[in-house]
């Protein structure tokens, strides 16, 4: 779920006389300023002094919505006792809407109403997002548009039931279903296509149909369908660069946007692909990661959702989403369940460029939460490893229960410096969550 916040509350109590039995007609209220998403909650006597026994004796009041301009907005009779609207999510039976400021109206529908009339009590709601906010997904699954197992409704169903805020969907070479995408309440669709060939797989986000074929026999065919793919507006990760079956095998370090460090079950082989990834930012790339299950099919080591890429955004629209992860406002965990990082100097967080000044001693936090046993904290540079840091295991039931903080300065000679949480097993060290560099220059 979206972390609205209530910004302001009305409460309306409309008294319903018994003349208005049998009919439909509206009740007004004020959309403030600001607002973004509306809950409406309603309650009233269900008690009809005035009917005999049996199942249709209690007093009924039904519910709608219109907006600002009369416009239709949905209709729940008595079924439902809450409804909400906004842009990205809506109770079943109500559109999804952008919120204007002005006068709305309650549809009431007055079924049974007892002689002396009825009281209805409505609670109204108004909510917005934070100006910024972390949402979690997975950029990198299969449906049966290529080799997956499930349909991409199947696949939406499941994400939702695991909690997750976005998907991309991203078929091997085919990109048929992005051209007819579903809108689903409270989960965001990314369009999405794996180009895959056999020197290397590469996800291209953002547009439903990013090429015109996905044939590329030659390196100037490649990058000619690269090139296309950038014009129509496509973010381009590498996937799985150093995987032992499909490894990223051109020649060429320049041609794509992220990297996917993580894909799937932390091992060997992603391991080597983070070394990769810091062995760009040493040649001075400022090339952001990102990771993705790479889910097919049930009863594998694969699962959807495992890892999960949380991104900062300011909207849960799919390009702000793809901004927000360009500028490498995002970092990686094993899972939702899993370590949750913060990066922060000042006011500049994960991907942001910090301006050294003369003099100035900048200090950088990193903190973690959610850790298990024999996780730990990580503070890694250019330099290599600076600081590490055990979780605080005080009394049971603290909220500082699986917390690290490491605060420390600057050195002057870093040019970036990035989170991550790692523990060992069978005496290899994996990592468990990793965050996108803060990085620095004078």
């Amino acid at each position: 779920m979206l972390p609205y916040q209530e910004i302001s509350r009305q409460q309306l109590c409309h008294r319903v006389p018994h003349s208005r039995q049998g009919q439909y007609y509206t009740v007004e209220f004020t959309v403030p300023a600001g607002c973004e998403r509306l809950e409406i909650s309603y309650d009233y006597e269900k008690y009809n002094p005035d009917a005999g026994r049996g199942p249709e004796t209690s007093n009924v009041v039904d519910l709608g919505l219109e907006d600002q301009n009369g416009r239709f907005l949905g209709w729940s009779g008595g079924a439902r006792q809450q409804i909400w609207v906004g842009p990205d999510s809506a109770t079943p039976g109500y559109l999804k809407c952008t919120l204007t400021p002005g006068v709305w109206r309650i549809l009431l529908g007055a079924y049974r109403i007892p002689a002396a009339g009825l009281e209805v009590r409505y609670d109204l709601r108004f909510l917005s997002l934070p100006e910024r906010f972390w949402m979690a997904g997975d950029l990198h699954m299969h449906s049966t548009a290529s080799d997956g197992q499930h349909t991409r409704e199947e696949l939406i169903r499941k994400a939702l039931a695991l909690g997750l805020d976005y998907i991309a969907i991203s078929d091997h070479n085919n990109y048929s279903e992005n051209l007819q995408l579903p809108q689903p309440s409270d989960l965001t669709l990314i369009p999405a296509v794996e180009w895959t060939h056999y020197r290397g797989h590469m996800n291209l986000f953002g547009v439903p149909d990013p090429f015109t074929s996905f044939v590329a026999n030659s390196d100037a065919e490649r990058l000619a369908l690269l090139q296309e793919a950038r014009r129509r507006g496509a973010l381009i990760s590498v996937n799985h660069p150093r995987d032992r079956y499909c490894p990223y095998l051109w020649d060429d370090r320049q041609t794509f946007d992220l990297v996917e460090v993580w894909n799937g079950p932390m091992r060997p082989s992603n391991l080597a692909a983070i070394e990769w990834w810091r062995g760009l930012l040493a040649e001075g790339r400022q090339v952001p990661l990102a990771g993705g299950s790479d889910y097919h099919r049930d009863r594998q080591p694969v699962r959807l959702g495992q890892p999960v890429t949380w991104i900062q955004t300011t909207s849960p629209q799919p390009q702000d989403l793809l901004t927000a992860l360009r500028q490498s406002h995002a970092y990686v965990s094993c899972s939702l369940q899993g370590p949750r990082l913060s990066l922060v100097c000042g006011e500049a967080g994960m991907g942001d460029l910090v301006r050294r000044q003369p003099g100035q001693v900048l200090q950088v936090r990193a903190e973690a939460w959610q850790l298990k046993r024999g996780q730990q904290l990580q503070l890694v540079t250019d330099q290599g490893l600076q600081a590490e840091l055990k979780p605080t295991r005080p009394a049971s039931g603290s909220p500082a229960a699986g917390r690290a903080v490491i605060q420390t300065a600057v050195s002057p000679g870093w040019r970036y410096v990035y989170a991550q949480v790692t523990c060992r097993l069978v005496g290899q060290l994996y990592i468990r969550a990793i965050s996108n560099p803060l990085y620095f220059v004078d």
